[in-house]
């Protein structure tokens, strides 16, 4: 008897330890901690009209670049300009050595004279109509060759613009190795810009486009598309569009780096704070994270546009008006349910 008192009396204290465990939480029965629901803040995607543009690094070319030299070697009598110098259209740069000049004058002179009595002559019937145009012929062509001795005897500029360079001084005997001069026209200039052949169709003779140099920080030109090249290059896919800019002060000058704006025109997209757009790791694909009316969220990627200051056109992907979170997508997985904060 004693015997069956005893393993009694252990088997209740034994239920007492296990009842003791369960409600100070140290036996195994204790049940799991729920999983904490995320804060996030969101936003309302909306849609609005967006400028459509690309920037294009370029460089400033001279309009019209002039080489100048004569038709044929000679000595060089005077030199009336020097580079850096701007000069105007028709301006006398040099000049050559004015030998055969003079002595071509001398005989045209001579041949006004004769010229005129023979003409004389003719109406009076005292010379053949033969003779009297074979005279006249000798004239004109002795005038004409004149025209083009002193045109290669007194160097003019053909355009205004800025001498750029030259390659002979005064005394020197030039052999037509090198232009004496070369001068470049900056009012205006030009810039050819390699534009995608993706905006072929979409840009036009006459369009507007702006520009910045590097060397002249804070302004802004703006020129005009005076012509589109007929062709694709198969090796960079773009083509050349030729823009003009008026650059009445010559401020912009032949060589200056530049960065060209064109606009192509206006579409209207989704635009979302650029904080709403995560980068998939590893690719070049951007998402966002849809919050659906259950308050779960959904993986959602998306086509992006252009990055405006602090916000992204978002191309494809999402509706207007659904509700995207902008915060607290470090914590966020498909499908699991969040906290909105503010909206």
């Amino acid at each position: 008897m004693k015997r069956i008192y005893i393993i009694a009396a252990f088997a209740l204290l034994a239920a007492s330890c296990g009842n003791q465990g369960r409600k100070t939480g140290t036996g195994t029965a204790a049940a799991p901690a729920e999983e904490p629901v995320p804060n996030v803040e969101v936003t309302v995607a909306t849609s609005r009209d967006v400028s459509q543009e690309s920037v294009y690094s370029s460089s400033v070319e001279a309009y019209a670049t002039n080489n100048i030299m004569p038709q044929q070697g000679g000595r060089i009598r005077k030199i009336n300009v020097e580079v850096g110098d701007f000069v105007a259209k028709g301006q006398i740069l040099a000049e050559m050595d004015r030998l055969q000049l003079d002595q071509l004058k001398l005989q045209i002179q001579n041949d006004e004279i004769e010229y005129a009595r023979l003409k004389g002559l003719y109406e009076q019937g005292g010379v053949s109509q033969s003779d009297f145009e074979a005279a006249e012929l000798g004239f004109k062509v002795r005038k004409s060759n004149y025209a083009n001795l002193e045109e290669n005897t007194i160097l003019r500029s053909p355009i205004s613009g800025f001498v750029t360079a030259r390659n002979f001084d005064k005394g020197d005997m030039f052999a037509m190795t090198a232009p004496l001069f070369t001068v470049q026209q900056v009012t205006p200039v030009k810039l050819l810009v390699g534009i995608s052949e993706s905006e072929y169709t979409k840009v036009k003779k006459g369009d507007v486009v702006s520009l910045t140099v590097d060397a002249l920080p804070g302004r802004t030109f703006t020129g005009k598309v005076q012509r589109l090249y007929p062709t694709i290059n198969p090796m960079t896919h773009t083509f050349n569009a030729e823009v003009t800019v008026p650059n009445t002060d010559r401020a912009l000058r032949p060589g200056m780096f530049a960065r060209v704006k064109v606009i192509f025109g206006v579409d209207r997209h989704i635009v979302l704070p650029d904080q709403a757009i995560v980068k998939q790791e590893g690719t070049g694909q951007r998402f966002v994270y849809l919050v659906n009316e259950d308050h779960t969220v959904s993986y959602i990627p998306v086509g992006i546009g252009r990055h405006m200051g602090a916000e992204y056109e978002v191309t494809e992907g999402i509706p207007e008006g659904a509700t995207v979170v902008v915060k607290g997508q470090a914590a966020l997985r498909d499908g699991v349910k969040v906290n909105i904060l503010s909206k």
